[in-house]
């Protein structure tokens, strides 16, 4: 499945991703298990990723990208997904196709010269932080303040499930500038500790314990009276939830291509497994109910790459908007988990250890129905559409 060409591909696409498929195998195949146990990859495969030209594909050549569109970070996402290794591939995601997006679009030309060569190396390393403990898919909720005191923000509260929240020293913060607009509150500061520098008040907690990723760091974030220049600020003051409403579609699209490159995989990874192992003296793939619970899935995810590359298409022709990415994350992600759990089962006990790929992405696969926001919120998204008044 993945080996043959999209149409949405051109052939300087297809050689980007024979260069990714390398980078993996030279870059993160040998390291990944030592990340796993570390529970953080090193700033060193940051580095060779952004030499290698895999962070931030999208970024104009002119703030130090690559300057190339949207379909080689595509590649990048689906590469590492195909490997098996979704920890350093969502980090880089989060970097290069979340947080970068944010100021590549809204930020100032201070702003973007400042904070863009350095994301693009890879010596600078991003996260996007609006989950809070009590706020997670409900935006409006959080309760993180930015209150202006001169020509500062002092920035107050909680961070939780934050990608790169280890290593990151460019946060792109969600927080209220007036708690009394609600939504219309809502701003987005950037938070920074570039060149080694402290900033007063700005801490880190645990390195979270999750159930798959394990090679991506996972943090809270804590911001006790943290000041950080006006000049921070991204956009105007209450913009931050039309910008988030804005970019959240091209959050959801990565969720569904990332979901639907591993799906083919973990297929891939048991076509071959089922026609090696054998039982009762014939191979696994010789029994007709192996063979249909394959073909059961493989139409799925065939009807899946469809609409995702679709829906490729659409975001690059500026055409995504927020209900069509929530039907694609809503029907890969949990086709995602549905496959990845078929798949395992046709490993037998094989595929309950952690040396199997398949293992690693059973695991990985269960975020991606709460990630980018949860399959019940896609849901209400989707049926509010469904029920608008025409």
């Amino acid at each position: 499945m993945s080996k043959t060409r999209r149409k949405i591909f051109g052939e300087e696409h297809e050689l980007f991703r024979d260069s990714v498929i390398t980078y993996i195998d030279k870059e993160i195949r040998p390291y990944h298990e030592a990340w796993e146990e570390a529970g953080v990859i090193s700033r060193e495969c940051w580095e060779r990723a952004g030499r290698q030209g895999l962070l931030c594909c999208d970024v104009p050549a002119e703030y130090g990208g690559p300057g190339a569109d949207f379909l080689y970070n595509t590649v990048v996402i689906e590469e590492l997904s195909r490997a098996g290794f979704s920890g350093p591939g969502t980090g880089f995601a989060v970097h290069g196709d979340m947080a970068s997006t944010y100021i590549t679009k809204f930020g100032s030309e201070p702003q973007r010269l400042r904070y863009l060569p350095g994301m693009c190396a890879g010596t600078s390393i991003a996260a996007l932080a609006m989950t809070e403990p009590g706020a997670g898919s409900d935006l409006q909720g959080i309760q993180t303040r930015a209150v202006r005191d001169g020509d500062e923000y002092v920035i107050s509260g909680q961070k939780t499930f934050i990608s790169n929240g280890q290593l990151a020293n460019v946060v792109v913060l969600a927080c209220k500038t007036d708690p009394s607009q609600g939504a219309r509150g809502i701003s987005l500061i950037i938070v920074d500790q570039l060149e080694g520098e402290d900033r007063a008040g700005f801490r880190r907690g645990r390195n979270l314990k999750k159930i798959g990723m394990k090679a991506q760091d996972t943090s809270e974030l804590f911001f006790d009276d943290v000041r950080v220049p006006t000049a921070n600020l991204l956009g105007g003051e209450g913009e931050g939830f039309r910008m988030l409403m804005t970019q959240l579609a091209r959050e959801r699209l990565v969720q569904a291509i990332r979901a639907c490159a591993q799906t083919e995989a973990a297929i891939e990874w048991t076509v071959d497994y089922t026609r090696e192992r054998k039982a009762f003296g014939r191979t696994i793939a010789d029994f007709q109910n192996t063979r249909f619970e394959l073909a059961h899935v493989a139409a799925k995810v065939a009807a899946g790459r469809a609409l995702v590359d679709q829906q490729i298409e659409a975001y690059m022709n500026g055409e995504l908007d927020a209900v069509a990415a929530a039907k694609a994350k809503l029907f890969l992600t949990e086709l995602h988990c549905e496959t990845l759990d078929r798949c395992l089962q046709l490993h037998g006990g094989y595929g309950y250890m952690w040396e199997y790929p398949i293992a690693r992405a059973y695991a990985d696969a269960r975020v991606s129905k709460i990630a980018g926001g949860s399959v019940e919120v896609m849901k209400e998204i989707i049926s509010r559409d469904l029920f608008a008044p025409r």
